[in-house]
């Protein structure tokens, strides 16, 4: 029902945008051409004007007939890739008898281990006895150390390691790592894990600027800054996501789409 043709708005399902530009010059161009790839079939559609609400370090390839500088400051948009990694216990006794419910471990696989946290919510209700089944969340954020790479250049290496890992090994770290840390309280990944999943998410969190490798201003929305620069109106094209605030939260991806509609009003 999103996308039934005789609605007055529509989101197009399973379309991928490819390719964003003005009808004409972007000062005097009265409409925007959206190219999208549906179904192995390449489409167009016209509007007033156009949102880029996307991971804002695309943009340059959606959007080409951008200047120069805007290109460049978006291209910098890198974001941090992330292993999310939730393994299912049979119960979480060995976390009781240690009295722990997080675990810190600079160095290892994983550098967060954590109980899920208790929270109840609808039909669910989260285990409050320690043999009931409970969940662990763990955190890795693959990069390369010590190789004097930029912090982008960590990333993107960091992203080959997510893909080219092969589950084998996730699993192997994983229990390795909890049978490390809370083998005295009982615990043994043989007998005490009854799943695992793993997710991995490329491109999670934008960075605002590092004061280890960054210029920072005292004032957040410096225009020295990449992001404030790469967010500019160009003609009838607004740039939103959260990625125009620097920070991957949700409010401020609500106040970046108010801005950009509010540029484009």
């Amino acid at each position: 029902k999103l996308d039934r043709a005789d609605s007055n708005i529509r989101i197009r399902l399973q379309s991928t945008a490819v390719r964003v530009a003005h009808d004409g010059t972007p000062g005097s161009s009265s409409r925007v051409g959206v190219t999208y790839v549906r179904s192995g079939q390449t489409n167009r559609v016209w509007a007033r004007n156009c949102i880029l609400a996307c991971y804002n370090q695309i943009i340059p390839n959606l959007c080409p007939e951008l200047p120069g500088p805007q290109r460049e400051a978006l291209k910098t948009m890198v974001k941090s890739p992330i292993l999310y990694s939730n393994v299912a216990l049979r119960n979480w006794q060995a976390w009781k008898n240690l009295g722990v419910g997080a675990l810190l471990n600079p160095g290892s696989y994983h550098v967060v281990s954590h109980l899920e946290y208790p929270v109840d919510f609808g039909g669910y209700r989260y285990p409050r006895n320690p043999d009931e089944p409970a969940v662990v969340h763990m955190v890795r954020f693959p990069h390369l150390s010590n190789a004097g790479l930029t912090p982008s250049e960590q990333k993107r290496a960091g992203r080959h390691e997510l893909f080219a890992t092969p589950y084998e090994t996730i699993e192997r770290n994983i229990r390795r790592q909890l049978a490390g840390s809370l083998s005295e309280g009982g615990f043994d990944p043989a007998r005490d894990i009854e799943a695992i999943t793993v997710n991995r998410w490329a491109h999670a969190y934008i960075n605002r600027a590092n004061p280890l490798y960054d210029e920072i201003y005292e004032d957040d929305e410096d225009e020295r800054y990449p992001f404030i620069r790469g967010r500019k109106p160009f003609g009838r094209i607004a740039i939103a996501n959260s990625d125009a605030g620097s920070i991957s939260l949700i409010n401020v991806a609500i106040e970046q789409a108010h801005r950009a509609v509010s540029e484009l009003a």
